[in-house]
């Protein structure tokens, strides 16, 4: 008899797992807003009977390549021109799930109040990737700062410019650190990830934002084999819950919006 209850309760010690595996995601997530909001979800999904792991990332490389390589099941962090571009350059096909919010990107400083009071020769920093150093040029054409040769151009370079009246020095550094480097220059052109986690409230410190028609939508991403997933779909459908729209306007207060 002790004999037989142990291999039932071998049975049942190796079986839990693989049930519980069949219906668990890990998602790559940088801190803030994606994780915080992914970890919102995880009680709305285990009632769905799904185990959400978030996994954080600071950069905006190893999400997408481990998605790939199938290391992680999705992730959180991009919008759609990015994700283009990742797989147009790494030969990827990874494919959105859903759109979840909108981060504007903002322009900002500790130096000065207004754009206006930029000087001459002041040094700017922006995004080193393609896209995101393109929806930086677009915003500093926008407000005047500088003219663009195509100003619908979402992978504008800096020898884009054709017009820079105030003669500023465009340099391009890594997402993650533009806010590390916001004392060092006169002006730096921010995620809004990156400016939540850095203490910066967009909606009062930017000194330009990106307005919510912004067309960079923040997407959930996974493969082509796993996006249409039970589990994947729960997770889809969980971020697009009453309950995470309000979590997010009161959380955010602007500096996020939902864009369901």
């Amino acid at each position: 008899m002790k004999k037989l209850f142990a291999a039932f309760a071998a049975a049942a010690v190796i079986g839990a797992p693989l049930a519980q595996a069949a219906d668990s995601l890990t998602v790559a997530a940088t801190p803030v807003p994606h994780a915080e909001i992914l970890n919102f979800v995880k009680p709305i999904l285990a009632k769905e009977g799904v185990e959400l792991k978030v996994k954080e990332f600071t950069d905006y490389v190893q999400p997408n390549t481990q998605v790939a390589e199938k290391r992680l099941d999705a992730n959180f962090f991009q919008h759609q021109p990015y994700l283009d571009e990742f797989n147009k350059t790494k030969g990827t096909s990874l494919t959105a799930v859903t759109g979840v919010h909108i981060e504007p990107l903002g322009a900002y400083s500790t130096k000065f109040k207004k754009l206006e009071e930029l000087p001459s020769g002041a040094t700017v920093v922006i995004p080193n990737d393609a896209t995101n150093g393109g929806r930086a040029l677009l915003l500093l054409d926008k407000v005047g700062v500088i003219k663009l040769k195509d100003n619908k151009s979402i992978t504008a370079t800096p020898k884009d410019i054709v017009a820079n009246p105030k003669n500023i020095k465009v340099r391009e550094l890594e997402a993650a650190t533009l806010p590390r480097v916001l004392t060092q220059v006169d002006l730096a052109l921010i995620n809004t990830n990156y400016a939540l986690e850095a203490k910066l409230n967009p909606t009062k410190d930017a000194l330009a934002i990106e307005g919510a028609d912004s067309p960079y939508v923040n997407i959930l991403v996974a493969r082509p084999d796993n996006k249409d997933s039970a589990a994947m779909q729960k997770l889809a459908a969980a971020l697009h819950s009453p309950e995470v729209k309000q979590f997010i306007l009161e959380k955010y207060k602007g500096a996020v919006v939902p864009a369901f």
